[in-house]
């Protein structure tokens, strides 16, 4: 018989990837419908930071959450220009450093290096996407566990949590009943 021993992680690790949990309140919708109107009706009453669960994609709900598209293209795309200055860089540092003229051709010719420039730009792309997925991770990881949800939630129902002060549950609660919300409960 095996004992596995679980060290606990520093104190530092420990407050990143296990924050307290945050209080707030959690409606559980039936209806695509039902959801939607709970979303215009939080953004309609000033709530900005809630998240939404659905079982599956659905467009209607990201229009009407209208979130800002991920930052994590603006890392590839530093990343791409990056690694194609930088293939240019070395394709005519390297020419400079040994030149081989052949049939009278200039040694800092720019169309063969176009290959080299093109798998930079893939490469540095790709690593600074990973790069920049990992980093957004990274901040996620800080809300991860700490909101409320149900299993259901990929299943066959809708869920919204909304993030508030005891003082201010009620308030949410009537609004997500209002709403058609056939659940609600605080977490």
């Amino acid at each position: 018989m095996t004992t596995h021993l679980r060290l606990p992680l520093p104190k530092p690790l420990q407050e990143l990837f296990h924050p307290p949990p945050t209080p707030g309140v959690l409606g559980v919708f039936q209806y695509l419908d039902a959801t939607l109107d709970a979303i215009k009706k939080l953004r309609a009453a000033g709530h900005t930071d809630f998240t939404v669960y659905a079982p599956i994609p659905r467009h209607e709900i990201e229009d009407a959450l209208g979130q800002a598209v991920s930052p994590v293209r603006m890392f590839t795309l530093i990343g791409g220009i990056a690694g194609c200055a930088i293939g240019a860089w070395l394709t005519l540092w390297m020419s400079a450093d040994w030149p081989i003229v052949v049939g009278g051709k200039p040694v800092g010719s720019i169309p063969p290096y176009v290959v080299i420039m093109f798998e930079m730009t893939i490469l540095f792309g790709a690593l600074s996407t990973i790069l920049g997925i990992a980093f957004n991770a990274l901040f996620a990881a800080r809300r991860l566990g700490t909101v409320a949800y149900d299993p259901r939630f990929t299943n066959d129902k809708f869920g919204i949590f909304v993030p508030s002060e005891p003082a201010r549950a009620g308030q949410v609660e009537s609004l997500l009943r209002g709403a058609g919300a056939e659940e609600v409960r605080r977490a």
